[in-house]
């Protein structure tokens, strides 16, 4: 119960500071995207912070065995491929997010605060894990 709770309050910390951002506003997000246009160059503050914030933690994670509260095995990602499977991911990451001015975790909270288009984009977001599960699995 303890570990839901916390998980509860960082999940809540981690969407206020998307909305505060403006991660959850797709207008907001392809103005950050339209560099040949009026580009809005906030958001690359925002990445900037998440990035050097996931920096020294993933340093600190590198150097531990065991998680953080519930100490159990700490589960790292070891490839460092760079394969055509990533890039293509990546690219289709990319195009999405331009289109839709949104990914995964402001989507979810845009659900959080009932926009019909953040309610479209997870549950599209949704079928595509799912087709690509049974595909995978084939």
């Amino acid at each position: 119960m303890k570990m839901n709770l916390f998980g509860l309050f960082i999940g809540l910390l981690f969407g206020f500071g998307l909305l505060l951002a403006g991660m959850a506003n797709p207008a907001k997000v392809q103005g950050f995207l339209d560099i040949a246009g009026l580009w809005d160059p906030s958001l690359a503050f925002v990445m900037g912070g998440g990035i050097g914030v996931a920096l020294v933690f993933f340093a600190k994670a590198k150097k531990t065995s065991t998680t953080l509260l519930t100490h159990e095995v700490m589960k790292l990602p070891t490839s460092t491929v760079i394969d055509k499977r990533l890039i293509l991911g990546s690219i289709a990451f990319g195009i999405g997010w331009g289109i839709g001015g949104i990914c995964p975790g402001p989507a979810l909270v845009a659900v959080g605060s009932g926009s019909l288009g953040g309610v479209l984009f997870t549950a599209a977001m949704l079928a595509g894990m799912f087709l690509f599960e049974k595909l995978e699995n084939k």
